[in-house]
Parts: structure tokens; C-alpha cells; sequence
């Protein structure tokens, strides 16, 4: 077991001799500073802070378009008209995709009106409406990825009566409005270059079907399978699909004629392409650019949580009595939380940014907490988390989880984390791992999973006792 720094508090007592749990956790350091882990006080006096009061629930707005994305215009083929621009929705944004439009052509504004929505490069969010109008022309269909910041979204006019003007309105600007992404068709087999002699009337022959440079043959996943329940050989069937793909049709037509015999087929693709989401595409950046730019170093400790384990049973309990908080069942990950903000705030070094030519130290610790999502990792913030007690914390990150796994988290809370915990302690095979810094933050701590085990007891010392054996004999 490692002993804390001077300034922080004993996670156990010296010389306690007992079968133990304890947890793992390791901490990544870009300066150096030293990360101290407090332990909650089991004093009964000591437990109201711990819940703080709850605060309102108050509903997010949705993103709302920029005036600088409205732009007025009247010219002799158009009426007046308004044009709706992508906007920047988030400070790391570059390009969007239009996942849906909740208002069709034609439909009636009013301001504040949910009008499409745009993944970003961190969450999908509502786009509202400027103001009202008519939906006159959607230029970007759902559906497209990579638009721009700036490309025309859409035009709105103030009359219903100018919507017919806009039937086939297109896009003057510059760059072309993005299709919607398609997945590339297979190369075609390049046909031979005509003699320039005519030659004799080929011997008819079956036609090779395509393959790949290694050899494979290309067929349709329903193909193969078709294939292997039938015993067929696909290096035998001309196929009809883009690049000779062998289709489920060509298998029907080759077993009627018989040029088909059973042999070893193939059972499936050697590999499966993946598309990248904005905002995978955006972690693998920012993480390659952390490990390229920050010297990284790493301390590992060994934490006992058997006190931690016991006021948290207490605590679940005392909330289950209640009205208010009854719902709310406090997890370690909850302590974890309050405890790193506390420890934040005895070494400022741990909460401080680096900021090229100068180091900000920030007198308020807003946790950021890794949360894995089906679009990649995410990292939602307990903002003052210092000053919050454990039940506070519990729902707020309850909720927040909830919305990043749905893709609802609005750019405000997932942005500007002064620490972050990373905690794998729920996969019990972890004992421990290395995380990456969220620059321009100084530390991150990562958590291992729980494990009991033999503690020595430190203040024992040894004693030897010799023996005349000559007396024993």
C-alpha cells in the first residue's frame, strides 16, 4: 500500500490488520502535482453536506440559429426570403450532419420551433427555427454528412404565398451542397484494349467471375450464405452485380443450367467496414494530438474502501427512509467524484490548465465523468462538484449519462471540465489501466475495479528467541 502526501487525508489507519477491499487507481499527471484521495467522514454531524439540497430542474434550450446565419434577400426573381446557414454549433465544430428534418416544405414557423437535427462533433442537437415564416426550400436532405459550417440549410420566407417561387430554388453559393454519403461502388474490371486486327469468333466459354487481388471472390453476404447451405461453388458463377459481384439471382440461374458443383465455399467477408461518427472522428484526433503534445506520466495507488463501502450502505439507507431522495441510491463512483473535487482544491496543480505561456489554476473543480456511447466516449460535467453533496452528484450524473448515451448533451456539458475521472471499476478484470489527459486539463483519474485481499498488519515487528537445546533435549 502506498502512504498519501503529507497534506492529504489517511485513507486507513495505520497497523489495522484485517482482510480488506480496495481499489486501484491510477492517475495521469501533465505537470508535477500530486492528486490526494480524502475519505468521507462517517461523523453524523458531518452527513448534511454531503446531500446538498436539490436544485431546480431546468430545461435546456435547444440550439437556437445565429442572426449570423439569417440572412435577408429580395431580387427580381425571388421575393424576400431568408437563408438559413449551418452555424457552428459547437467551438470544435467544422462539419455537421443533417440526421432529420422535423418540418417539411411548406409548413408554418413559429420562432422557437424545432427545425432539423444536426450531429456535431460531439452530440446530435435540435436546431430551431430564427423565426417565423414558411418553410418555403429544404436545400440539404437529411440524411447528408459533412456539411460545412456556413452551407445554406434551408430558405424561409415571411408569406405563404411566395413558397411556389422557391420550387426549384438551388444553391448559388460557390461550393456545392454535399450529397448524402453512398456507400463507394467496387471497382470495375477493366475491359481489354480492341485489336486493331479483327480476330477469329471466340470458342464460347463461361465467363471468370471478378475477383479480388488476393484471390477472393466477390459475392453478396445473402450469396454466400445461399452458397454454403447449398454445398455451391461461387469460382464458378459469372456474377451480374456492380464489379461482377456475384447476387443471389446469379446462384438460382447457375444451379438451373449446372455449372455449378458443390465444393469448399467461402463462409463470410474477411472484414467489415465501420463508418466514423463526427464525433469518433473528433476523440481520435483530440487523443492522438494529447499523447503527441503532453508528456504524460503516471502513479498508481492502492486505495482500502472498506470504511467507503460501509457509509455508503448507511447513506442508501437513509435515503431510502426519506421522500425527497428515496429514488437516488449513491454508487462509488458518486464518492469518487466528491472526493477528487475536495482533493482538487488542497492541490490547486491537479485543477489547472496549461495554457502555452501560462498555467491557469481555476478556483472551482468541475468534474468531467467518462461515459462510453454507441457514437464513442463523451465526457459530461459535474460543474462545482466541490460544492455539491453526494446525492446532488448521483442524479446529476445519472441524467447526464442518460442524455449522452441518447445524444441530447448540449455542448455546455461536455465542454470546459477543469478534472476527469475515468472509472472501469464495474468491469471486475480491470485492475487497472492508463487513461489520456482531456487537454488542456493537467490530470485524469482512472479507476480499476475492487478486489478483497490480505493487509498486513504495519506495526507489527518481528522477534526471534534463541533456545540452549541442550536444555530441551
Amino acid at each position: 500500500m502506498s502512504k498519501l502526501p503529507a497534506r492529504g487525508l489517511p485513507i486507513r489507519g495505520i497497523g489495522q490488520a484485517a482482510t480488506g477491499t480496495g481499489i486501484r487507481s491510477s492517475s495521469a499527471f501533465a505537470a508535477a502535482s500530486t492528486l490526494q484521495v480524502i475519505q468521507p467522514s462517517r461523523s453524523a454531524s458531518r452527513l448534511s453536506p454531503l446531500f446538498g439540497s436539490s436544485p431546480p430542474k431546468n430545461e435546456i434550450p435547444r440550439q437556437s440559429a445565429v442572426v449570423q446565419g439569417v440572412r435577408l434577400f429580395s431580387s427580381g426573381s425571388y421575393p424576400s426570403h431568408k437563408r438559413v446557414n449551418l452555424p457552428a454549433l459547437s467551438p470544435t465544430m467544422e462539419m455537421g450532419t443533417v440526421v432529420s428534418w422535423q418540418k417539411k416544405e411548406g409548413d408554418q414557423l413559429s420562432e422557437g420551433d424545432l427545425l432539423c437535427e444536426i450531429e456535431t462533433d460531439k452530440a446530435t442537437m435540435g436546431f430551431e427555427t430564427p423565426e417565423e415564416g414558411y418553410l418555403a426550400r429544404i436545400i440539404i436532405p437529411e440524411g447528408t454528412k459533412d456539411v460545412p459550417i456556413g452551407k445554406l440549410l434551408c430558405v424561409i420566407v415571411e408569406n405563404e404565398s411566395d413558397i411556389a417561387a422557391f420550387k426549384e430554388f438551388k444553391d448559388d453559393g460557390a461550393a456545392a451542397a454535399p450529397s448524402p454519403a453512398k456507400k463507394p461502388a467496387p471497382p470495375t474490371t477493366p475491359s481489354p484494349p480492341q485489336a486493331a486486327a479483327p480476330s477469329p469468333t471466340p470458342v464460347p466459354t463461361q465467363a471468370t467471375p471478378a475477383t479480388s487481388a488476393s484471390g477472393r471472390v466477390s459475392a453478396t453476404p445473402f450469396a454466400k450464405k445461399i452458397a454454403q447451405e447449398k454445398g455451391l461453388d461461387l469460382g464458378s458463377v459469372q456474377g451480374s452485380g456492380p464489379g461482377g459481384r456475384i447476387l443471389a439471382s446469379d446462384l438460382e440461374g447457375a444451379k438451373k443450367t449446372g455449372t455449378v458443383g458443390p465444393t469448399v465455399v467461402q463462409t463470410g467477408d474477411e472484414y467489415t467496414d465501420v463508418p466514423l461518427t463526427n464525433m469518433r472522428r473528433t476523440i481520435a484526433k483530440r487523443l492522438t494530438e494529447s499523447k503527441s503534445t503532453i508528456p504524460h506520466y503516471y502513479l498508481t495507488s492502492e486505495i482500502q474502501i472498506d470504511s467507503l463501502l460501509e457509509i455508503r450502505e448507511k447513506l442508501n439507507q437513509m435515503l431510502a427512509k426519506g421522500t425527497a431522495d428515496s429514488a437516488t441510491k449513491l454508487s462509488i463512483n458518486d464518492f469518487i467524484i466528491k472526493a477528487s473535487a475536495l482533493a482538487c482544491l488542497r492541490v490547486p496543480e491537479a485543477n489547472s490548465f496549461w495554457m502555452e505561456s501560462f498555467i491557469r489554476q481555476n478556483h472551482h473543480v468541475d468534474v468531467s465523468v467518462a461515459v462510453s456511447t454507441p457514437a464513442g466516449l463523451i465526457t459530461p460535467i459535474v460543474f462545482n462538484a466541490h460544492a455539491k453533496g453526494l446525492a446532488t452528484i448521483s442524479r446529476e450524473v445519472q441524467e447526464l449519462a442518460t442524455r449522452a448515451r441518447d445524444g441530447k448533451l448540449q455542448p455546455h456539458e461536455f465542454q470546459g471540465g477543469t478534472f476527469t475521472v475515468s472509472n472501469l471499476g464495474m468491469f471486475g478484470s480491470v485492475s487497472d489501466f492508463t487513461a489520456i489527459i482531456n487537454p488542456p486539463q493537467s490530470c485524469i483519474l482512472a479507476i480499476g475495479g475492487a478486489q478483497s485481499k490480505l493487509i498486513p498488519d504495519e506495526r507489527d515487528g518481528f522477534v526471534s528467541l534463541f533456545i540452549h537445546h541442550k536444555e530441551y533435549v
